[in-house]
């Protein structure tokens, strides 16, 4: 009985431990006690200026868009609940930034060179539309998309036609389909 006790905590505690993580395509409405525009736009800064925050419980990092091409950092004196929206990286004290990983879309990744095509296309939380342009193109074995509001107003995807080590970069999301 004390064993399946302390399995059930033990599964209830990294439930909750999940949930409290910090998370890209996540904001964290309320309890604002600061905020600071951010350069360069990196969300693992916001979450660094948290923990030297004797104040800070949580953190709301907001990614530029090509209406505002500034970043923003809020700092929070409680841990309100998450709500998904692709506009933020969100998370609380001692968590720093988990992007999603596995699967075919690589999250702050950028398969820098290898290039055949780039163009513009509507901003996207996850890159789907370059990933169908990719999946579309039987020359393309992989792609990045790049954020709006970091190298102009607008998003922009690469299609490539070789496959290229990945680099870690905030400002783009990439994925091999071939």
């Amino acid at each position: 009985m004390r064993l399946l006790t302390m399995l059930v905590l033990g599964l209830i505690l990294s439930v909750c431990a999940s949930a409290a993580q910090a998370q890209v395509n996540y904001d964290r409405p309320g309890s604002d006690y600061t905020s600071f525009a951010m350069r360069p736009g990196d969300p693992a800064l916001c979450a660094q200026r948290c923990e030297r925050d004797g104040k800070c419980r949580a953190w709301n990092f907001r990614y530029p868009t090509g209406e505002n091409p500034i970043a923003w950092c809020w700092l929070k004196n409680a841990v309100p609940p998450r709500v998904e929206d692709a506009c933020c990286a969100s998370g609380v004290r001692g968590t720093g930034v988990i992007e999603p990983r596995g699967g075919p879309v690589e999250f702050s990744t950028d398969r820098y060179g290898g290039d055949f095509r780039n163009f513009e296309l509507p901003p996207s939380p996850s890159g789907a539309a370059c990933k169908a342009a990719c999946d579309g193109d039987n020359k393309c074995r992989a792609w990045t998309y790049q954020r709006p509001g970091y190298f102009g107003a607008n998003a922009r995807c690469f299609l490539k036609s070789q496959v290229k080590p990945p680099r870690r970069r905030f400002y783009a999301i990439s994925g091999v389909v071939r």
